[in-house]
């Protein structure tokens, strides 16, 4: 009898199925609080003034997890590049994207790409997520979302929902060392050895991130 193996899990399946599960445990009213709080971000379509597709995506130097300063036209020396902006290690979602991409990162590395993920978190912070997570790709420290700020991906959280984050345990101002409360929309830049972006997905939506699939196949035709 042959055995049939099942085809994987997409990401955004993972995504939706963790959405799911976490709203059942959240209480309506608070729910409610959430996306009326949110109603304006949305409503602004900052996603915008992201990067977008030809656009020259800006250098930069970033620490990785060792301290180590990491520069985007070093690495693009060696070929594409795939940039990954993600909230940070309290962040469930951000967690199955990075697990997803870690999954793919040897079928990038076999098409000469290297992936790079930032977030505004500590780099103490970033380094357990790193370690936790097995991790083999560079993750990055963007202390104050400098970086993030040129790609056109900062937001504040609303104050409604700081009290919110704060119940939830998600203290920002700890994890990112300022009481700014500024995170990154979930952004993927996938870049050319030129540094050109050859594919961009920016979501105010953080439940939604770019399949690894649809990466690696921009990655092809590179």
């Amino acid at each position: 009898m042959n055995e049939t193996t099942s085809p994987p899990v997409s990401l955004a399946a993972q995504l939706r199925q963790t959405k799911a599960d976490f709203l059942s445990t959240v209480p309506v009213d608070i729910q409610e609080a959430l996306a009326a709080a949110s109603a304006p971000l949305v409503q602004a379509h900052l996603e915008q003034y992201a990067l977008g597709v030809g656009a020259l995506a800006p250098d930069f130097c970033l620490p990785n997890v060792d301290g180590k300063s990491v520069c985007l036209r070093d690495v693009l020396a060696k070929g594409p590049v795939v940039l990954s902006f993600y909230r940070g290690g309290w962040c469930p979602y951000c967690n199955l994207e990075l697990r997803a991409l870690q999954q793919s990162y040897p079928e990038m590395s076999a098409l000469g790409a290297t992936l790079l993920a930032i977030s505004p978190q500590l780099p103490d912070r970033s380094r357990a997520f790193a370690e936790e997570r097995l991790l083999s790709f560079e993750v990055l420290s963007d202390v104050g979302d400098v970086v993030a700020r040129k790609f056109g991906l900062v937001y504040t959280v609303p104050e409604a929902i700081r009290p919110i984050y704060q119940q939830w345990g998600i203290d920002l101002p700890a994890w990112n060392g300022d009481d700014s409360w500024k995170l990154p929309m979930p952004a993927t830049f996938v870049l050319d050895s030129a540094g050109t972006v050859q594919g961009a997905f920016v979501q105010m939506d953080y439940t939604q991130r770019m399949e690894p699939a649809d990466i690696i196949a921009i990655l092809r035709t590179l």
